[in-house]
């Protein structure tokens, strides 16, 4: 078999933050017309006027993406701080209320809005969304459909690794990701069904086209699905991360899986497509813990705590990183499992700030500024 290009693509959502206050701040005008000038199609408005979206070009490689991304959130960055500003990327901010945000003043969603009624007022969320080139026409889009009930094994990892979002509304959740808890409020998201072909897929997709309920499959938000506008597989699970380098290695292990799962099917072999119902309950595990009670194994039968996961994915896909130049960003799966998770990090600052007197919204300010801070690392 002919080896796809595997190209990827990174798409990730911000919050802006005021510098002073901390709080979530509109984006105005001029602060998306000058990024737009710099950055064109590569930046836009999302669904509430205190987020903005950024996407790489279509990269070779992980290092291609983080060139790109590193132009990405320097340019944001930039431009923000011009307006007393700052972004951050976390899939949730501490202490905002949703309540208090306004949406985009666009028809798209306008229409959001009016179809998903008050599940889309709570929409104060982030996420990123990883896209891996599988090849055009035919071949491609039947590749894509095979992987997609063998890569949903892995997407608790993914989700695991990234989790940024434990806080809501001035309270610690007790989730490592509540923006999941946020988003699966929404219709047709959640794991993909395993569909047996293209074919199936698009009958699927037809149902509710032809009916006018959807006017194409972007409206199909699954964790996982075939791109709708690329030739991708494209991993939609993960909350942002609010360091750089962690998102290029949640991107590269999304890159390696999928090469390894085309190299079984190029020695006719294949990866066990578990029942959505259990791979529902390592997702959910993902969602509570993060990476701190581990996942299930199901071959084994155990629950295996996350850096051995994280190892044997490391050993897994060696190989396959080493054919994509992302061996330097896989092996820092090693390196989030020990240190923690976006979350793990904000709980551990929030704690420091209660030790030392701060109380209520002061100490999730401090959360808040650690944030900012790890948004410029390695920019």
């Amino acid at each position: 078999m002919e080896a796809p290009a595997f190209s990827i693509g990174v798409e990730e959502e911000y919050l802006l933050v005021d510098l002073e206050t901390l709080s979530l701040a509109e984006a105005p005008p001029g602060l998306m017309e000058a990024c737009a000038a710099e950055l064109e199609e590569q930046v836009s408005p999302e669904f509430l006027q205190c987020q903005i979206e950024i996407g790489t070009k279509v990269c070779a490689t992980v290092d291609e993406a983080r060139d790109d991304l590193k132009r990405l959130r320097s340019t944001v960055a930039r431009e923000a701080k011009r307006h007393g500003l700052a972004p951050i990327a976390a899939s949730c901010h501490p202490f905002a209320d949703w309540k208090q945000q306004r949406h985009t003043d666009r028809d798209r969603y306008h229409e959001l809005r009016r179809a998903m009624g008050g599940v889309a007022q709570r929409l104060l969320i982030c996420g990123m969304h990883v896209h891996v080139g599988l090849g055009e026409g035919a071949g491609g889009d039947a590749l894509r459909v095979d992987l997609m009930p063998q890569m949903s094994y892995f997407l608790p990892h993914l989700l695991a690794l990234s989790c940024s979002s434990p806080f809501w509304q001035g309270r610690d959740t007790g989730l490592s990701s509540y923006r999941l808890s946020v988003f699966d409020g929404l219709p047709r998201t959640g794991l993909p069904p395993n569909v047996a072909s293209w074919a199936d897929y698009e009958r699927m997709v037809a149902v509710l086209t032809d009916l006018s309920i959807i006017e194409d499959s972007s409206k199909i938000w699954w964790d996982l699905r075939p791109s709708h506008r690329f030739p991708t597989l494209e991993s939609r699970i993960c909350d942002v991360c609010p360091r750089l380098e962690d998102t290029l290695t949640i991107a590269a292990a999304t890159q390696a899986l999928m090469r390894m799962l085309w190299r079984l099917k190029a020695g006719n072999q294949r990866w066990r497509a578990y029942d959505r119902f259990l791979i529902a309950e390592n997702r959910w595990r993902a969602q509570r813990y993060g990476m701190a009670e581990g996942l299930i194994d199901f071959g084994r039968g155990e629950i295996v705590p996350f850096d051995e996961l994280a190892a044997e994915i490391m050993a897994l896909v060696e190989s396959d990183a080493a054919a994509l130049s992302s061996l330097k960003e896989i092996e820092g799966l090693a390196r989030i499992a020990s240190d923690g998770n976006g979350a793990d990090r904000q709980r551990r600052i929030a704690e420091a700030a209660r030790a030392g007197g701060a109380e209520g919204e002061a100490a999730l300010g401090a959360v808040v500024t650690h944030l900012i801070e790890e948004f410029h690392v390695d920019l």
